[in-house]
């Protein structure tokens, strides 16, 4: 199977946000919501326009502050603050995404060259066949989870590194694949399929490495853990 890499989270504190981080939204064009989270990207992408890395690999890392008192662990999916964000500012060349959430005044945004690091233990790893926009595709990752021990309860760090094909866009891979990682985060609800606990995710990393002769497969793999304090280990 084809192997995929891992890189290490950016280094350094990042830029301060202006505009705090908005949630992907799917509502029609228009909308409050839309309106907002474009204005937030929008000014985002001028703060970093000074910052991009011009050649090779690069990662982006999104840190975001929450309200003391808010509930870490209750929704906020960190791969909806990501998406958005790696969407606007993404390219060919962004490999890495790192994304954070704690109790904070201020949210942070980085990004740096990719730095290519060692795989960590235990990951778990599949080859997907399916589509990635219909059941089959998170049934087969969730058939690799099989017997897997589920994260006590708590917060999560995650990360799953793809391998893709040549034309595959490999941030809509995201959502499908943290929907199907119920085994290892619990449901919101025993009868919901494919509505994991991901709000208790409070460290994620998503990486991407390119294989044409995948076509359209999917190689995942998946590791995931209690959360320590601070950041996710690079």
């Amino acid at each position: 199977m084809t192997t995929p890499r891992w890189y290490a989270r950016p280094d350094g504190d990042g830029i301060a946000l202006r505009q705090g981080p908005r949630l992907a939204s799917w509502n029609k064009v228009g909308d409050p919501e839309q309106l907002l989270l474009r204005r937030y990207l929008d000014d985002t992408a001028e703060l970093l326009s000074s910052s991009a890395v011009d050649s090779g690999p690069w990662a982006l890392g999104l840190d975001v502050g929450l309200p003391p008192g808010r509930d870490l662990l209750d929704m906020a999916d960190l791969d909806n603050y990501a998406y958005p964000l790696a969407t606007r500012m993404g390219n060919e060349r962004l490999v890495s995404v790192w994304s954070a959430k704690r109790h904070a005044d201020t949210s942070c945004v980085h990004v740096a060259p990719a730095r290519e690091t060692v795989p960590p233990d235990g990951a778990h790893t599949v080859r997907t066949t399916a589509s990635a926009q219909g059941t089959a595709y998170k049934e087969q990752i969730r058939s690799a989870l099989a017997g897997a021990p589920p994260i006590p309860p708590g917060p999560v760090q995650l990360q799953i590194a793809f391998v893709v094909g040549a034309r595959r866009n490999w941030i809509n891979l995201w959502k499908p694949t943290i929907d199907a990682l119920d085994p290892l985060l619990g449901r919101t609800r025993p009868d919901r399929d494919w509505h994991p606990n991901d709000g208790r995710i409070t460290e994620l990393a998503l990486h991407v490495s390119v294989d044409p002769a995948l076509q359209h497969d999917v190689v995942a793999s998946i590791i995931a853990a209690p959360a320590r304090t601070g950041r996710i280990a690079p």
